[in-house]
C-alpha cells in the first residue's frame, strides 16, 4: 500500500512499523459477489444511530490500520444488520433470482429443486447482495462459526463444526452437508456477511490513490469506536466514502458504511446490534438432521456433471480473457464475449427491447453500446461483445472503451 493521508507527522521509525502494518493489512481479501455480468465489489452496511462521541485517545490513520490488521478475535456472538440499495429496479423477484443462479451452486435453482438444494450455501447466502437482512453470527476459533439468516417465520442457518458444515433452510426443511475443504463452502465466502469482512476489502484497496483519515469516535452495538474514512481521491470512481466503526479495544470493525460518489443515502449499511466477545456455548454449533428433512450431500452433488456448473464453466472460459485496466479506484475489469452483445429490439423482440430499456444507449470511437448502472457498479456492454465494468462512473467506461481501440 502506498501512503495514507494523515494529519500526523510519521518518522523514519514509525515508517517501518507503518510499512509492516500495511502488509499485514494487505493480507486480508474478500472475494467479490457476481451481479449481471460484471465482478462487483459489494459493501454492506445497516444504517445504525450511534450513541454518543466517546472521549478515547488520540490515534492515526496508520496506528488504527495496524490495529485492525492485529486484530485476532476468535470468540464472539452477536446481531448483525445488513442492508443494500444499489438501486436496481424492481423486476418483482428476478434480481435475487439471478443471484442466486450465477453462483453457480447445486442448489442454485430458486428455492431448490431437481437439480440441488434450498439450503446449499453457495446459493442461499447470495440474497444479502439485495434488501434488508438480520443475521445472527457466532465464532469459537477457525473450527467453529455460525451464521443464521433471519427471515419471516423461517430462518436459514449455516454452521461449521470441524470437518462438517451444515446448511439447514427451515422453510422447505431442506439439509446440505459438506465437509470443511469442500469447494460450495468457498463460493459462500464470495458474499461479505460481516463489517470486518467488508473492511477487510476495504483496506485491500488502500493504495496512493486513496486518503485515509480517522474522523472523531463513536459507540456502536454499546461498544466504544474509531471512525476511519476511506476516500478516492480519484475523480471517476461511484464510490464516495467508506466509513468504518474499529472497536477501540480489539481492533475488529464494527460498522462498515459505503456511501456513494453520487449522494444520498449509503449504497450498503452492515453493523453489529448487539455483539460479546464471550466464548458461545458449545451447543451452539450442534447439528443433528430434523427427522423428515430431505438431506444433500454436497461433495456427491459437486462431482455430478449439472446445468448449474456446466453454466459456470461456461461463464469462467468466456471471461477467460480477463483484464483489469486502469488504477485504484478507477479500476475497469474487461473481457470479450466473442462477439455476443446484447439483442437488438429488432432482432431480440421483446427481449432485446426489454434490456436496452434498463439500460442507457451510448457512443464513441469504440462504436455504440449500453450501459447499465447501478448507484456503485456500472457496466458497458458493446455491440460487438465487449464488456467493461467497476465502481466508475459511465464516461469513465466510454472512456475506457475508446481507449482501447
Amino acid at each position: 500500500m502506498a501512503p495514507i493521508d494523515s494529519d500526523d507527522s510519521t518518522t523514519a521509525g514509525e515508517g517501518e512499523g507503518l510499512r509492516a502494518g500495511r502488509r499485514r493489512a494487505a493480507r486480508y481479501v474478500v472475494p467479490v459477489a457476481v451481479m449481471g455480468v460484471a465482478a462487483a465489489t459489494i459493501g454492506l452496511v445497516p444504517a445504525l444511530a450511534d450513541s454518543g462521541d466517546p472521549d478515547l485517545p488520540k490515534v492515526t490513520a496508520e496506528q488504527l490500520i495496524e490495529k485492525i490488521a492485529a486484530s485476532d478475535v476468535q470468540q464472539l456472538s452477536g446481531t448483525v444488520k445488513i442492508s443494500t440499495d444499489l438501486g436496481l429496479p424492481d423486476l418483482g423477484g428476478l434480481e435475487s433470482g439471478l443471484m442466486s443462479g450465477m453462483s453457480g451452486g447445486p442448489g442454485s435453482g430458486p428455492g431448490g429443486d431437481e437439480q440441488g438444494s434450498a439450503a446449499d450455501p453457495s446459493a442461499k447466502l447470495t440474497e444479502l447482495v439485495t434488501g434488508t437482512h438480520t443475521l445472527r453470527v457466532a465464532a469459537d476459533g477457525p473450527d467453529r462459526q455460525k451464521l443464521s439468516l433471519l427471515e419471516n417465520a423461517a430462518e436459514y442457518s449455516l454452521i461449521h463444526d470441524g470437518k462438517d458444515v451444515w446448511g439447514y433452510d427451515s422453510k422447505s426443511n431442506e439439509v446440505y452437508h459438506s465437509t470443511a475443504s469442500g469447494s460450495p463452502e468457498q463460493r459462500a465466502k464470495e458474499v461479505p456477511a460481516t463489517p470486518k469482512d467488508l473492511t477487510d476489502q476495504a483496506l485491500k484497496a488502500v493504495d496512493d490513490t486513496t486518503s485515509v483519515t480517522v474522523d472523531g469516535t463513536a459507540q456502536v452495538a454499546g461498544r466504544d469506536a474509531y471512525r476511519l474514512v476511506v476516500k478516492p481521491k480519484q475523480d471517476g470512481s461511484t464510490v464516495g466514502a467508506v466509513t468504518v466503526a474499529v472497536d477501540a479495544q480489539t481492533g475488529m470493525p464494527l460498522k462498515f458504511t459505503l456511501t456513494p460518489s453520487s449522494g444520498g443515502a449509503a449504497v450498503v449499511d452492515a453493523g453489529f446490534t448487539q455483539v460479546t466477545f464471550a466464548r458461545p456455548d458449545a451447543s451452539t454449533f450442534d447439528f443433528t438432521p430434523p427427522a423428515g428433512a430431505k438431506v444433500t450431500e454436497g461433495d456427491e452433488a459437486a462431482k455430478a456433471p449439472e446445468h448449474g456448473r456446466a453454466a459456470e464453466d461456461g461463464l469462467a472460459q468466456q471471461m477467460g480473457g480477463l483484464e483489469v485496466i486502469g488504477e485504484g479506484w478507477n479500476s475497469i475489469a474487461t473481457f470479450d464475449t466473442g462477439g455476443q452483445g446484447l439483442p437488438t429490439a429488432s432482432a431480440g423482440g421483446d427481449l432485446g427491447g426489454f434490456l436496452g430499456s434498463l439500460g442507457d444507449q451510448v457512443k464513441g470511437d469504440f462504436g455504440s453500446g449500453t450501459v447499465f448502472k447501478t448507484r456503485l457498479v456500472n457496466a458497458l456492454i458493446t455491440d460487438d461483445g465487449k464488456v467493461y465494468a467497476g465502481a466508475v462512473t459511465k464516461d469513465a467506461l466510454v472512456k475506457a472503451a475508446d481507449a482501447a481501440q
